[in-house]
């Protein structure tokens, strides 16, 4: 398996993602996407838009604000809920999350062979877990026992010496006003899914929807969260993809069943191999507050199984929240039954980031080729950041001409490179890094100058995977590509 290393070093070398701010030193855990990670990326939320939003009558788009009024997050919970809970050091000064250190304190022993029973399965983390686990009010005592009785040593200085834990609120405070004395404070959003529900009614009177139907939206969100890492996995800003759909409460499981399958089949659609994707479904003590059933489908990374992506049963829960708080009436007539009702939510929740993390991990390859390391990243051609690449044999003039007419042809119907720097060998070691499918070579055969290299006006296109070679004619190019590269 690739190391998070391995990844890292090749996404700054080669320009898929970069340190943020780093001429300055760097921003704890900030990143930025190079010229090939945003085009990645805008490449991963186009097909995830088309799978979710465009190919289906079902569902419709939104763009919310990241702002939003802070009733928002007293009705949703976060304001008082949406807590981490941390411990300090007494030796170092360090500060660390109760649960991540039982947490990957569980998986040390697993991975050792430590545990009998249902203990030493492949399931992730499982111990006896506190009441609200997963970040509302985490009962210190709880956590401070099962760290106490199992001597859990801090990750900086391996000593025995903790605080008790104490609750710390996850979301970004900001103010809004020009004037100090009268600016209130706000917060960034520390998730998309309030700005859909809030939005509802809006997109319910507006489109003349009809349950059950589903809103998506793509959007950055932030935590401000002690413990990010594992490179782009855990981060404080973060863009995630989600779908909410409404339904009544009486077909919940089977549009839950629906939208389980469809999550699977999207990522086996990028390319994720099956054999490192499980479902896990959190048990009761995991759950959210607002949650009656979540599963995750998780990846197994470097490090270990990881959620890729929640899916989760939200009752009736955010609508019956704003609809108390707001004083909006929030509830769904149906037009067939005359019914009136609070919908009931099913989320499946996508991190785009993490989803790109993951198909970076999942593309990396190397393999031997005459004696040499040759790294490839594999992406479908969906994905591929560089569809073709046109290469020129050499810098002679006349030949550079001629690449950079077939370079015009090529580039209006497909995001194409051009390179003409180093060997030609290099230069295709070069895109097989950046994961280009298709290589175009322009040589002197292509301009009538070689007979050896083939019949003028012709050009070679060497495929990523195979390195297979094939001469056609320029004026069958365009042609070619389409069908090779599946548009």
């Amino acid at each position: 398996m690739v190391s998070l290393d391995q990844i890292v070093s090749l996404c700054k070398r080669r320009g898929f993602i970069f340190p943020g701010s780093e001429i300055y030193g760097g921003l704890a855990n900030t990143w930025d996407y190079g010229p090939y990670g945003v085009e990645l990326k805008n490449n991963l939320k186009k097909i995830w838009w088309k799978y979710w939003v465009a190919d289906r009558s079902d569902i419709v788009g939104l763009d919310s604000a990241i702002l939003m009024n802070p009733r928002t997050w007293e009705a949703s919970g976060h304001i008082e809920s949406f807590n981490d809970p941390l411990m300090d050091c007494r030796e170092c000064k360090s500060r660390e999350r109760a649960d991540k250190l039982i947490e990957n304190w569980w998986e040390e022993k697993r991975k050792a062979g430590e545990f009998t029973g249902h203990e030493n399965s492949t399931t992730v983390f499982n111990p006896p877990k506190p009441n609200n686990w997963a970040g509302e009010k985490t009962p210190s005592k709880d956590l401070f026992e099962f760290i106490s009785h199992h001597k859990i040593a801090c990750p900086i200085c391996k000593k025995v010496n903790w605080t008790e834990p104490k609750n710390f609120n996850l979301m970004f405070k900001t103010q809004q006003g020009v004037v100090e004395e009268h600016q209130r404070d706000i917060y960034l959003r520390p998730e998309t899914a309030q700005g859909i529900f809030v939005n509802f009614k809006n997109v319910l009177n507006s489109t003349r929807g009809r349950l059950p139907f589903g809103i998506a939206q793509i959007g950055k969100s932030f935590r401000n969260e002690i413990t990010p890492g594992n490179f782009t996995f855990r981060t404080r800003e973060f863009e995630q993809m989600e779908v909410e759909y409404f339904c009544h409460s009486k077909d919940w499981k089977d549009i839950f069943t629906e939208l389980e399958k469809n999550s699977l089949d999207f990522f086996l659609a990028l390319g994720i191999k099956k054999e490192n994707l499980r479902w896990r479904e959190h048990d009761k003590k995991e759950l959210s507050h607002y949650s009656k059933l979540t599963k995750d489908i998780e990846y197994q990374y470097p490090w270990g199984w990881g959620e890729l992506e929640g899916l989760a049963y939200r009752t009736d829960f955010d609508l019956q929240q704003h609809q108390k708080f707001s004083g909006e009436n929030l509830e769904y007539l149906d037009p067939v039954t005359n019914e009136k009702f609070i919908p009931h939510v099913i989320e499946p929740s996508f991190g785009c980031d993490r989803t790109v993390l993951t198909i970076l991990l999942n593309a990396y390859d190397e393999e031997e080729v005459k004696d040499e390391k040759r790294t490839v990243l594999r992406f479908t051609n969906e994905l591929a950041p560089i569809k073709v690449a046109i290469l020129p044999l050499s810098k002679k003039e006349n030949l550079n001409n001629e690449a950079r007419k077939i370079f015009d042809l090529v580039r209006s119907e497909f995001r194409t490179e051009y390179d003409d720097t180093q060997s030609i060998g290099k230069r295709y070691r070069r895109q097989d890094e950046i994961g280009t499918p298709l290589c175009v070579t322009v040589d002197f055969g292509t301009i009538g100058e070689d007979e050896k290299q083939g019949e003028k006006n012709t050009v070679t296109i060497r495929e990523r995977d195979s390195m297979e070679q094939i001469r056609i004619p320029v004026k069958k190019l365009v042609e070619i590509l389409k069908e090779k590269l599946g548009k």
